[in-house]
């Protein structure tokens, strides 16, 4: 994985170069550990299972390149993993109209399968989905389609090198594949309502594969770790680390995964200003902003408000949250700070924002949903995976970095304490 990810730019120019075809394996616009890991999984299989390859297949990571900062989690496994980020290729770095206008393009969309409005043109380039979330519009032959209900795509690209040939799956891709499921299942806690008896079975079959990998609590203490440490981000960074976006004909609302408590959050100095200054810079009518914390069972706690300027806007997402059921979010009420700010506890404690968008969209009247990972999507400058409002281990360990978390329970997994030498 290493050796295919550090030739992946070189191999894109030189097929630019020899005007020969262009295999883009690309996740969402959240770009969250899901959608990374996956695209770069399933690029890393096909380049070494087609049968006498023309094409490069180039994994793409869909945000620009300064946004990758913002993606914590995943800049921590991919660095504890080997793979520098100098070597990824991100949206910004390479020109996909170009390459479909040139009859060069193919594209395999994992984590998604809807494309947003503005890559429309690159609909006729889209030769295969793999997606975990309902599927919205129907793609005929010859595109292959695999949208199947697991908590992570990951799952799905785990089960696809499984079954190719043996030697393919490596250590470092099994530990990517190990971690994202881990991470997007919340450790395959039932509580949280995500797993599924397939993550279940793929987590299992890399531990056998690979017994090295490291144990279960250690990796997934260490991803939320890095996944919830929002240290030095100011208020609007925080707001597109994990951000997914809906829109109508008439209005587009940000859906924030806020990785901290939703009280201390509402009391940030000077929140209405940032909101507004935000939504107002990128064209949003209102944000909701969910968060979700969890207990030492990896039961989640979830909570969000509503903002807009435009009160109808604001009754209207209000109104449609507090009467869902489909699912119902069993909201209770809490004081705001701040006029234009509605706050809420979630009493349905499963219901993520992958469930919440298309409450919100219903209400909207509208199809169009672009980011990223679930809980979330994100950023355009974090997309499937949570919001939360503080790293559960942020009491157990609170002097520990997330590679702190990782090395020393690793050790304790293989009897060796804490403090001796590697």
């Amino acid at each position: 994985m290493e050796r295919f990810v550090a030739g992946s730019r070189a191999a894109l120019q030189d097929h630019i170069r020899q005007h020969q075809e262009i295999h883009v394996v690309m996740g969402n616009e959240a770009c969250d550990l899901d959608s990374t890991v996956s695209a770069l999984a399933l690029a890393y299989f096909l380049a070494q299972t087609s049968p006498a390859p023309k094409a490069a297949f180039v994994p793409v990571l869909n945000i620009p390149r300064a946004d990758f900062a913002l993606r914590s989690e995943t800049t921590f496994l991919l660095r504890d993993r080997g793979i520098p980020a100098a070597s990824l290729i991100f949206r910004d770095e390479i020109d996909l109209g170009g390459l479909h206008h040139a009859g060069l393009l193919s594209l395999t969309l994992v984590d998604h399968h809807v494309l947003p409005g503005a890559d429309a043109a690159l609909e006729e380039a889209v030769v295969e989905v793999l997606d975990h979330r309902p599927l919205e519009q129907e793609r005929g032959p010859p595109c292959q389609v695999t949208v199947e209900p697991v908590g992570s795509c990951a799952t799905l690209v785990t089960e696809r090198i499984l079954q190719g040939p043996p030697g393919v799956l490596d250590r470092t891709t099994a530990a990517l594949l190990h971690g994202t499921i881990l991470l997007d299942c919340i450790n395959l806690s039932p509580a949280a309502g995500k797993v599924t008896p397939r993550d279940v079975a793929c987590v299992s079959l890399l531990e056998e594969r690979f017994p090295e990998l490291p144990a279960r609590d250690a990796v997934f203490g260490a991803l939320q770790a890095a996944k919830f440490d929002v240290t030095g981000l100011t208020t609007e960074q925080m707001l597109r680390k994990d951000l997914k976006v809906i829109s109508s004909d008439e209005v587009v609302v940000a859906i924030s995964g806020v990785f901290e408590d939703l009280e201390t959050f509402l009391l940030r100095p000077g929140l209405l200003q940032e909101l507004e200054a935000l939504c107002q810079g990128r064209g949003y009518a209102g944000l909701v902003a969910m968060t979700v914390s969890f207990n030492e069972h990896h039961e989640p706690t979830r909570k969000l408000a509503v903002y807009s300027r435009q009160e109808p806007l604001r009754s209207t997402l209000c109104r449609a949250l507090e009467e869902a059921t489909t699912p119902s979010l069993l909201l209770q009420p809490l004081p705001s700070p701040w006029p234009g700010v509605a706050a809420y506890a979630q009493g349905n404690s499963v219901a993520t924002r992958k469930k919440v968008l298309p409450i919100l969209r219903a209400a909207l009247g509208g199809p169009g949903t672009t980011g990223g990972p679930e809980e979330e999507a994100v950023p355009p400058p974090t997309p499937m995976n949570s919001l939360v409002e503080e790293c559960p281990l942020a009491q157990a360990v609170p002097p520990l970095c997330p590679q702190d978390v990782l090395e020393r329970v690793s050790r304790i997994a293989v009897g060796q304490p804490p403090g001796s030498p590697k």
